[in-house]
């Protein structure tokens, strides 16, 4: 059963155009990412499945109930973190469950024991007397995740919900996460985070408001067409430049070495040795790798290379 689905979405900000006609669905009971870097379209996205903003053009639905005619059901049945999302500071982790209890109209029949579980389950019944304002990102963040679920909802939205946020804590809010699935919810998260991406049944890549692709991590790392090869030497910046000049193909910085994708590595690696040598550059090392999801990212947007 499809959870999530939308159908040539789009959204405009006066000449701005945040979403460009996305398309996709997202399966009952598993974890979707939506990956791209700041200014993509991923909160515009999540707004508009979660019934707080208007499309432009097209449609999505959501458990069924399509987000411009049952807006306001579809927020009974889904759980929505925004990138800030709204703890009061001045009142205590309990207060803080206690007023989202209370928004959510949760019955006051076994709240106790939700409440409870919920603070249980990240790791909070000791700080559950702490102001929230004096908690640590991390643990806010997980404030956020259970407040977001004190309803019970059946779809979660988590807008970037661990960014900022130290790689322990990164840890510990997935490991929650990968519970509340096996519990059956079906989760939406928005990240940059490359290597958090990895940790999602399937992804879309969002550029400029455009879906590049949208499948499983092996699946759209299957898409980069040709051989990827890693160049270590010296002056990185510099050989970069000499590549492309010559042709190579698609060149990436990082950190100290160069990915190169080249049509066949056999040929590739004999051009970059050619080169090199012409040059009088020592190569400290040239070899065929996987590709990463940063690769297909770097090689899918265009003037992506660095």
């Amino acid at each position: 059963m499809q959870t999530v689905r939308a159908q040539a979405l789009s959204r405009r900000f006066g000449d701005v155009v945040a979403l460009d006609g996305l398309s996709l669905a997202v399966e009952e009971g598993e974890i979707f990412g939506l990956v791209g870097p700041d200014g993509a379209g991923k909160t515009t996205t999540m707004r508009l499945l979660t019934g707080i903003l208007a499309p432009s053009s097209g449609e999505a639905w959501v458990d069924g109930l399509s987000v411009q005619v049952d807006a306001e059901a579809i927020k009974d049945r889904i759980g929505y973190m925004a990138q800030r999302f709204g703890l009061y500071p001045d009142l205590t982790v309990l207060e803080n469950l206690t007023f989202y209890a209370d928004l959510y109209e949760v019955p006051r029949a076994g709240r106790s024991e939700r409440v409870e579980r919920l603070l249980a389950f990240s790791n909070l019944t000791p700080f559950q007397r702490r102001q929230a304002g004096n908690l640590s990102g991390g643990m806010k963040q997980k404030l956020g995740l259970a407040c977001a679920l004190i309803h019970t909802p059946r779809v979660l939205f988590l807008d970037e919900p661990t960014n900022g946020v130290d790689p322990v804590s990164r840890r510990d809010f997935w490991r929650i996460l990968y519970q509340l699935q096996r519990e059956g919810v079906t989760i939406f998260v928005s990240t940059a985070y490359l290597d958090e991406a990895e940790r999602c049944n399937r992804i879309g890549l969002l550029h400029q408001g455009r879906l590049l692709a949208c499948d499983t991590v092996d699946g759209v790392k299957g898409l980069l067409q040709g051989a990827l090869l890693e160049l270590h030497c010296e002056g990185p910046w510099q050989v970069a430049t000499r590549l492309r000049e010559a042709g190579l193909g698609s060149v990436a910085l990082f950190g100290d070495r160069l990915h190169i994708l080249v049509e066949e590595a056999e040929a590739g690696q004999q051009r970059v040795e050619a080169l090199l040598r012409s040059e009088g550059i020592p190569c400290l090392g040239l070899r065929v790798i996987e590709p990463t999801l940063e690769d297909v990212f770097t090689a899918a947007i265009p003037g992506g290379a660095a």
